[in-house]
């Protein structure tokens, strides 16, 4: 797997974030053991309402687990609170937010293990061996922005952000009747990097996170007779 990572390492390396489409994506998990991505995927179908919305809206639902990485294999921690500072988050920082746990099923699938596996082989490679960590704190966030007729689904609410980690993965899962959602990447001094659109379920942006900001514009339903809704998992590695 090493060796199938160094692409994907130098990009990040030169700009600061990559952009994967599926196909090179799934390579990379299926060689850590990706199986049953539907069962994973249908797990979205299961989350709850995000009522910590500082700006009032009802367009996210959520579940969030924490996990403790080391060379030795991924271990799920206690449930625990997501928290940010205002520094990275001015929206909804500043206090601990207490979210749905990951269900014991999504949070034991193979494409999540698959999923966590590669990111520590990827991410652990790429800090510098007097700065890397004997274990690494990963959080993870199921994601489900709905956009609804007179009200856009926002994935990126608290508008272009650093989440103040070291390591961000994004990738997609499901997108359902939406318009936009477009990915922008910029640098410390916010002038823009690059922009794609993750459309495919394992598309799938990196970033180095002490480099670059990264926002996503509203979703905005195609049909608004129908259901509308972009379906994410971010995965992001601290040094514990």
């Amino acid at each position: 797997m090493i060796e199938l990572l160094t692409p994907v390492a130098d990009t990040i390396r030169r700009a600061g974030f990559a952009f994967v489409e599926a196909p090179e994506m799934g390579v990379l998990l299926e060689m850590a053991g990706l199986s049953d991505w539907q069962s994973f995927a249908a797990s979205w179908d299961d989350l709850g309402v995000d009522t910590y919305m500082a700006d009032g809206g009802r367009y996210r639902r959520r579940r969030f687990a924490a996990f403790r990485a080391t060379p030795d294999g991924i271990t799920r921690k206690p449930h625990q609170p997501h928290y940010q500072s205002r520094d990275y988050n001015p929206l909804n920082g500043g206090l601990e937010r207490w979210f749905e746990p990951v269900t014991e099923a999504a949070g034991r699938h193979p494409a999540l293990t698959a999923i966590l596996l590669t990111s520590h082989a990827l991410f652990d490679r790429m800090t510098q061996a007097e700065l890397r960590p004997p274990a690494w704190h990963v959080e993870i966030h199921q994601f489900r922005i709905e956009a609804r007729l007179g009200e856009e689904g926002r994935p990126t609410p608290e508008g272009m952000h650093r989440d103040g980690v070291d390591w961000v993965l994004v990738l997609m899962v499901r997108r359902e009747n939406v318009a936009s959602g477009e990915t922008t990447i910029y640098d410390l001094v916010k002038r823009p990097l690059g922009s794609f659109t993750l459309t495919t379920p394992l598309d799938s942006a990196l970033v180095d996170d002490s480099r670059v900001y990264h926002g996503v514009t509203p979703v905005v339903p195609l049909d608004p007779t129908q259901p509308a809704y972009r379906d994410v998992l971010v995965v992001t590695f601290r040094r514990e």
